[in-house]
């Protein structure tokens, strides 16, 4: 059973960075495909970015592509998520996901009932306000 935790969460002002990481814990990180979620005071939850194991092919929402990065340490079992030009519609709990078993990073796009996700962190809170 994977395990993640997420850190890195704060208050910062419009136009700021921010960068999350998430640790795991558990067998096969590498071949994982993981993903960033977010969920904003009343939204539903929402997917940010996901980023397959092998390969690290990188997906993005539409709301945030060209402003955040997502990466990862396969040997540190890290993943991070590097949040530029931060708007105040950020302002949300970000969790970090690990996919099931064999799916790839792009698959990982839904956070409903038919999410393919296996294990959810506990979420950091990012408030971007003036």
């Amino acid at each position: 059973q994977v395990r993640l935790v997420e850190s890195g969460g704060g208050v910062v002002q419009p136009g700021d960075s921010l960068r999350l990481s998430c640790t795991a814990a558990g067998p096969i990180f590498s071949r994982t495909a993981m993903a960033w979620f977010r969920q904003g005071p009343e939204k539903e939850r929402e997917f940010v970015a996901s980023i397959s194991g092998p390969s690290h092919a990188e997906y993005y929402s539409d709301s945030v592509k060209g402003r955040f990065t997502i990466s990862r340490d396969n040997a540190k079992k890290m993943v991070y998520l590097q949040m530029n030009s931060l708007k105040p519609e950020d302002t949300a709990v970000y969790y970090c996901a690990a996919g099931e078993d064999m799916v790839p990073a792009r698959l990982l796009q839904s956070a409903g009932p038919s999410a393919r996700i296996r294990t959810w962190g506990q979420g950091t809170q990012v408030t971007v306000s003036s």
